[in-house]
């Protein structure tokens, strides 16, 4: 084996003994050095994605084209290459050509991103139905149809022990719940536990200013209303664990409200669901995906 083959593999090694520890691949965990999304999920994930990186190709396009335009205009019309200027008020030709071009390109643009919008909003029907309230500085969740319900919060913060920043006790806390204490500030103490390939629509309100719950890998971004009862959903492809932040600027603790989704297999879902309802409560999935 060559010394290559042999330093790969350990490098495999460490990156999965979070997800080891997990029973699930850690999905969305930022690395220092990257750029770009979380890798997608979901098919309303890869349709942002796309969409993003059409607009970015066309908005280069036209960056370039602007900026050349400008410096032939310098070149070419300088008081020392075109001393005197000609005297006109108007350009028809030009005018409806900057009129109708920019029509066209937003014309084009709203063709592809209407269709990804109304996929977003149109709520399919779900197979499973969660109430997501949002709090400060936590969330609760509500499996709808049945008596689950639960907080979660950061693991780190105040409820859980600690203090909003990293400590050996909070560093125990998230070895405890199998992470690490790189995702300090990312893993809570209970998560969303959802099954593969199944949708699920979440409702989404606030109790007491505006929060918003998203999950960049699942595409889904849903501010929480006091009063309103707003809905989303996803149908996730991939088992692991994901993570999410409330987005919306919600008072001193907002950066300490993280959310964490485990998605895994139909089965390990129906028995963690059965296992919580009989116990009164979040049982840890791990739990579950261990027996």
């Amino acid at each position: 084996m060559s010394i290559k083959t042999i330093l790969s593999s350990l490098g495999a090694a460490m990156i999965a003994a979070p997800a080891m520890a997990q029973g699930l691949d850690v999905v969305g965990r930022p690395h220092d050095g990257m750029t770009g999304f979380q890798p997608a999920a979901t098919e309303l994930a890869r349709d942002l994605q796309w969409l993003d990186g059409m607009i970015l190709v066309i908005i280069t396009a036209i960056t370039l084209f602007v900026t050349a335009l400008l410096a032939f205009v310098i070149v070419r019309y300088n008081q020392r290459t075109n001393p005197t200027p000609k005297s006109f008020t108007h350009n028809t030709p030009l005018e409806i050509a900057w009129t109708v071009g920019p029509i066209l390109i937003l014309v084009f643009i709203g063709a592809f991103s209407l269709p990804v919008l109304f996929k977003q909003q149109e709520i399919p029907e779900g197979d499973i139905t969660i109430k997501v309230t949002g709090y400060q500085w936590y969330w609760g969740y509500e499996y709808v149809g049945t008596d689950l319900a639960y907080d979660s919060y950061m693991i780190g913060a105040p409820a859980t022990g600690g203090e909003n920043r990293m400590t050996p006790e909070v560093e125990a806390q998230l070895v405890e719940a199998g992470y690490t204490k790189e995702d300090f500030l990312l893993a809570t103490d209970t998560a969303v536990v959802v099954p593969v390939g199944k949708t699920v629509v979440m409702q989404v309100t606030g109790a007491d200013v505006i929060h918003s719950w998203t999950i960049p890998a699942f595409g889904v971004k849903q501010d929480a209303v006091p009063g309103r009862l707003a809905e989303l959903w996803f149908n996730a492809e991939r088992e692991g664990v994901y993570f999410g932040q409330c987005s919306e600027l919600c008072g001193i603790a907002h950066a300490y409200m993280p959310i964490t989704v485990k998605v895994v297999s139909e089965a390990a879902y129906e028995a963690w669901l059965q296992r919580s309802i009989e116990d009164g409560g979040y049982v840890d999935v791990r739990e579950v995906l261990t027996n």
